[in-house]
């Protein structure tokens, strides 16, 4: 035996019919917080919020990154000619 039952009825009235509780305020405030952490994470991908974070001072700190730089690159190049040099120095 087999027996169909069709409920035509929206989902609050289902809820309402099973006695289960109305999670709509609930789901609205999460939603309004979600969002709001959203927008706030998302501001920080800005390029300029982003020097900001990574360079307080403005100017100096890009003063200072640009100096650890050049002095990287011109240092790892004496290295290199430094090096050779007092390598035949040794044989000699």
């Amino acid at each position: 035996m087999k027996i169909n039952i069709e409920v035509d009825c929206t989902p609050e009235e289902a809820r309402t019919f099973l006695g289960l509780p109305d999670v709509k305020p609930i789901q609205e405030a999460m939603s309004g917080h979600i969002e709001e952490r959203v927008k706030t994470a998302m501001s920080m991908f800005e390029p300029e919020a982003l020097l900001k974070a990574w360079f307080p001072a403005g100017g100096p700190g890009l003063e200072g990154l640009q100096d650890l730089f050049w002095g990287a690159a011109t240092g790892s190049a004496k290295g290199k000619s430094g090096g050779s040099a007092s390598k035949s120095k040794k044989s000699d």
